[in-house]
């Protein structure tokens, strides 16, 4: 499945369709990332007021909020199938609606929801449930967003245009650490546990309400109109992409989530810090992260995809371990960890910024939503749901501390031979 044969469908959009899209897409991505972000900043205190019965352990408790939390993104790909279908269908407008919706229904209640010790083991189901209808409006999230970001950009902007999703993910992120972090300044630790941790989760309605009025005033791609009746691909071909799609954002997957979310939890648990300096060093990691993404995405307009994502992928395999060892070095001042935590950051934003642009130049108007949405949340399923649970049990049964720094490597290290794939040039077809 080769770009130059579809990728006349993205075509210049008038400057004011253009920034509606951008908008009405992004705004989105920032609820889903936000409450994400806000789950794992918040794991401990969800997992001693879910998962935890009387006498059981706290490590315990943290694996099973990161199961929880590991599925909602195996639902992902269920949400991108179902959501992507219908965006590829009916058009991506009605679908985007669609997931904002749900999104929002779902995380608001999960603020609203009665704790282990007011409802027993049926919280943890309940909980559980909300996670599963989240991963589901997600997984379609994700390739509405895209589809409409990049059929909208104009001509040689798509890799900026795009660029906007991944830049969103790091304000949501932002958000919700900077809440967290307020919420653990004002209120002390007792009424952070008892009530407090609930807020950042029911600010999500008046959000996600503001999110639902720019999609309904969202005009439908000009793509997807004039290529709707467009030959699909065959069943291989379209899992061939998707799988090398899959491959090709795996290290962004897997090492976005182990610096930009799961490190709150294992300062804590495994580096003995406090739960305001875990979010502090989190802040910063994210402003590394948000602070290349654009540049990335607008630079790869330029260049190519292929040069600035492989760039991103192999600093990660190169300097992960590294980086975890300064955070681990008790002589190693607080400024130099701050600037090791913005590096990860940094060099993940990367990987991030050409993504989305990436995903969607591999794939044709037809198949497109479901494509890149599939693509996208199978590797994010694997390798980003799954992070907290398998770095937390591999430390625990291991004792080594720097398996984090392993995964992040490991992960990214594949992504670079899946990257080193990309055709020279396939960012300046069509434009």
């Amino acid at each position: 499945m080769s770009a130059p044969a579809h990728d006349s469908d993205l075509r210049a959009s008038p400057p004011g369709q253009s920034r509606r899209a951008l908008f009405a897409g992004s705004v989105g991505n920032f609820i889903e990332w936000y409450e994400f972000g806000v789950y794992g900043y918040f794991a401990t205190i969800i997992a001693a007021r879910f998962f935890t019965p009387e006498g059981g352990s706290e490590v315990e408790a943290l694996v099973k909020t990161y199961a929880s939390f590991a599925l909602a993104f195996f639902f992902r790909p269920v949400g991108a199938a179902l959501f992507g279908r219908l965006g590829d269908r009916i058009g991506r407008r009605p679908v985007l609606i669609l997931v904002i919706v749900l999104m929002t229904a779902a995380t608001t209640l999960i603020g609203l929801l009665p704790t282990y010790a007011t409802v027993g083991a049926l919280a943890p189901w309940l909980l559980t449930l909300l996670r599963v209808l989240q991963g589901l409006s997600a997984g379609g999230e994700f390739g509405g967003a895209v589809s409409v970001m990049t059929e909208f950009a104009p001509p040689g902007r798509r890799g900026l245009y795009g660029s906007w999703q991944s830049f969103t993910v790091a304000l949501g992120l932002l958000a919700g650490a900077g809440v967290a972090a307020l919420l653990a300044t004002v209120l002390g630790a007792q009424e952070l546990g008892d009530w407090g941790w609930r807020l950042p989760f029911l600010l999500t309605l008046p959000l996600g309400l503001g999110a639902l009025g720019l999609r309904l005033r969202l005009d439908e791609t000009p793509a997807f109109e004039r290529e709707q009746h467009q030959e699909r691909p065959t069943g291989r071909e379209l899992a061939r992409a998707i799988a090398l799609g899959a491959g090709r954002v795996m290290g962004w997957a897997a090492a976005g989530y182990t610096f930009l979310v799961v490190l709150p939890s294992y300062l804590q648990s495994t580096l003995n810090a406090t739960f305001q300096q875990a979010l502090l060093a989190t802040v910063v990691a994210n402003l590394g992260f948000a602070a290349t993404i654009i540049p990335a995405g607008l630079l790869s307009d330029r260049i190519g995809r292929r040069p600035v994502m492989l760039t991103g992928a192999v600093l990660v395999t190169v300097l992960a371990i590294p980086m975890l060892n300064v955070l681990q070095d008790s002589g190693t001042s607080n400024t130099v960890k701050g600037v090791a935590v913005f590096l990860a950051g940094a060099v993940v934003g990367l990987m991030a910024g050409p993504g989305p642009a990436m995903l969607s130049e591999m794939f044709p108007t037809s198949v497109r939503h479901t494509g890149l949405g599939l693509a996208y949340a199978l590797s994010n399923a694997v390798f980003s749901g799954c992070a907290g649970l398998i770095i937390t049990e591999t430390i625990e049964r291991t004792g080594n501390v720097d398996i984090p720094g392993y995964y992040a490597g490991a992960t990214c290290a594949v992504s670079v031979l899946a990257l080193a794939t990309l055709p020279k040039g396939q960012h300046q077809q069509g434009s």
